[in-house]
């Protein structure tokens, strides 16, 4: 019979062992086909890359995001947005799932949008917008399937009087293309609208009040966090540590985004140019950061970029 103590052991020993076999030298990211997300998560590829790992991202909507990570096809995201993503979140926090390792960016926000001329017109809060249901044609423009459940709130509560209107879902290039007609017919349109975005600088927009509930507060301000699946960084501390330790700015991502949206850039296009103007960064993101096979990181990562 085995001792109560033997017993400790034996489980102690299983559960190094299962963490052991981990095959950590491939890293399994992925992003909804956000911008920002695209960007840091190229951020994320091309610095494991340079440490001797093979990473990959993966395109796919949010709800699917959090069931590959319990599942374990999908090790880190990147861009978990809070609160506007609390309610996809929440039942993978309470089974322990995926958990939230730590905040990369401040700043940020998500919410609706209209062009100035639409604001200076007097629609200024999201109840201004069902009295001008000819002007916008019924039609909020929001993101990909799975993206607008908020939206879809917002619209469905019965506070606003937009319960007949038509939510059109699109990829961000495509919300954007239709933003960019009709700015340039002067045409009404109220969009998901969100910084860090080139956005911000290529539309003259205005964000709407009264989506707090939906939102948050402050024009939905929000934070961006990392996430892992469940037991990630104990089974790959020397990759989750690095993945823990990026942060960025909402300068640096309006930037790089750019890269991406007006310049045609692949996101590790746009990230190797980041990290060409941002060398600096690297020695808080390396920190106590190896290659894969345990040299230190900063050396090998400057040397690899060139920097």
């Amino acid at each position: 019979m085995m001792t109560a103590r033997a017993a400790l052991a034996a489980s102690a020993f299983l559960a190094s062992a299962t963490f052991a076999q981990a095959d950590c030298s491939k890293v399994q990211l992925a992003e909804p086909g956000w911008t920002d997300t695209a960007l840091t998560s190229g951020i994320a590829q091309v610095l494991l890359e340079q440490l001797g790992y093979s990473a990959n991202v993966e395109l796919l909507s949010i709800p699917i995001i959090y069931q590959f990570m319990a599942k374990k096809d999908v090790d880190a995201f990147l861009g978990y947005w809070d609160p506007a993503m609390v309610q996809y979140y929440k039942p993978f926090k309470e089974d322990g799932s995926v958990v939230t390792v730590t905040q990369n960016l401040e700043g940020a926000k998500y919410t609706w949008a209209v062009p100035s001329y639409v604001y200076e017109a007097g629609v200024h809060d999201f109840a201004d917008i069902a009295a001008h249901g000819d002007e916008f044609d019924h039609k909020l423009y929001g993101l990909s399937p799975g993206s607008n459940d908020s939206m879809i709130d917002a619209r469905d509560n019965g506070g606003f009087g937009l319960e007949d209107w038509q939510i059109v879902e699109s990829s961000e290039q495509g919300m954007l293309a239709q933003v960019e007609s009709d700015v340039k017919r002067g045409k009404w349109i109220v969009f998901m609208g969100w910084a860090p975005h080139p956005m911000n600088a290529e539309f003259d927009m205005r964000y709407l009040t009264g989506g707090d509930k939906f939102y948050g507060p402050d024009f939905g301000g929000a934070t961006v966090h990392t996430q892992f699946r469940k037991d990630y960084a104990e089974e790959c501390p020397n990759t989750g540590k690095l993945l823990s330790q990026l942060k960025f700015t909402v300068d640096m991502e309006n930037i790089g985004m750019g890269y991406i949206l007006n310049d045609g850039m692949s996101p590790t296009e746009a990230a190797r140019k980041l990290l060409g103007e941002h060398s600096d960064m690297l020695e808080g993101w390396l920190a106590g950061v190896t290659t894969r096979d345990g040299n230190p990181a900063l050396p090998a990562v400057r040397e690899g970029l060139g920097l």
